[in-house]
């Protein structure tokens, strides 16, 4: 179904989409979409970053502790 629009019918949605919602709409919208999109890579860094962390913490030190008094 999509794959007939082609450029034409894009061109026709966009101008409806830009009578109905006005310029300044749709640049606050997209602003809001971009800002959420620099959210969520920030939220996706900071958890991979400590899933990272806690598994350094982990494997710091397997040496069982009589084993740590020997050197």
């Amino acid at each position: 179904m999509l794959n007939n629009i082609g450029l034409p019918g894009l061109l026709l949605i966009a101008v409806v989409v830009l009578v109905l919602f006005g310029r300044g709409k749709i640049s606050s919208l997209m602003g809001e979409v971009g800002k959420g999109i620099t959210s969520f890579k920030k939220g996706i860094k900071e958890g991979q970053d400590e899933l990272e962390s806690d598994a350094a913490d982990v494997a710091k030190d397997v040496t069982p502790a009589d084993e740590k008094d020997k050197v």
